[in-house]
């Protein structure tokens, strides 16, 4: 499973892969059970590569900031999305410490840590996000 090829989609819950396109959206498959359906140009898809995380000096890419989590939780699930705000704010500050709390709200870090536990679900290996970063970073230059 490729993280450039996974997708969030509005008013759905889970993750998708991109399996294919057609002339009107994508073909995809829900990461945790494996149902294959279309998504269509109309509806709203975030590509979780593009996504990423307001700092005090930058903006931190979504991968780098799952690869923190991965790291500190050894590549486990980490605590419940369900958690109160206040345990979210706190765990995510010793995932990325310089987040802006202004503009990170509670509601972007539960989203985060849902989706950081459903890739652990379908055995995503964080340890190709890393990679990815480094052929990007070289294909910059």
């Amino acid at each position: 499973m490729e993280f450039n090829k996974i997708i969030a989609v509005t008013g759905r819950p889970g993750l998708f892969q991109i399996l294919s396109q057609t002339k009107t959206g994508v073909i995809v498959k829900s990461i945790t059970d494996d149902k294959r359906f279309p998504i269509t140009a109309t509806q709203n898809v975030s590509l979780l590569e593009n996504i990423a995380i307001y700092t005090y000096e930058e903006e931190v890419p979504l991968a780098q900031v799952f690869k923190n989590i991965a790291d500190k939780e050894d590549g486990k699930e980490t605590i419940s999305h369900k958690e109160s705000a206040k345990t979210l704010t706190t765990y995510f500050e010793e995932v990325l410490p310089n987040f802006d709390v202004e503009r990170v709200y509670a509601s972007n870090i539960k989203k985060i840590i849902q989706w950081y536990n459903c890739l652990v679900k379908a055995n995503f290996d964080f340890g190709t996000l890393v990679a990815e970063e480094e052929v990007a970073s070289k294909e910059e230059e």
